[in-house]
């Protein structure tokens, strides 16, 4: 156990505004490995404890252990909307190519896109949004052909 390493974890926690309720989120540290367990409110945090943790000096590998339980009761039709929305935002997403699919707060991405940076950009988009609660990428990466080839 390296419990430097867990009051360090603890402390960038605890002033990440992103995070509604740091105190929720349990952290061991063993070498450095960092395994955080606990709830959260929403995919969006769980993500930000994550990146919180992995940018500690001595944290090489994160193990999320995390629980989503959705605080507001977002309806799934209004999650797609906003995804889909959120997408069509994107200059870096052909938003055209990807479809979404909620349910019980969980989205499902899917589709065909050139790029993987196109791929990483949805998920990003839908990860920000208000009632996800986690997210299934099926995006396919079909690389174009090269002329001649």
């Amino acid at each position: 156990m390296n419990t430097q390493l867990e009051d360090e974890v603890r402390a960038t926690l605890a002033l990440d505004p992103r995070l509604l309720e740091p105190v929720d989120v349990a952290v061991c540290a063993d070498g450095g490995i960092v395994t955080l367990r606990g709830t959260v409110w929403s995919f969006k945090q769980r993500r930000a404890a994550v990146e919180d943790a992995r940018k500690i000096a001595g944290v090489y590998e994160v193990v999320d252990k995390l629980e989503v339980h959705l605080r507001d009761d977002v309806r799934d039709d209004v999650i797609r909307g906003a995804a889909l929305q959120s997408l069509i935002w994107d200059a870096n997403v052909p938003a055209d190519s990807i479809e979404v699919k909620v349910s019980a707060g969980w989205a499902t991405l899917s589709g065909q896109v050139a790029f993987q940076f196109q791929s990483d950009a949805a998920f990003d988009d839908v990860a920000m949004i208000r009632g996800v609660g986690g997210i299934t990428n099926k995006i396919e990466v079909i690389t174009p052909r090269h002329a001649g080839a």
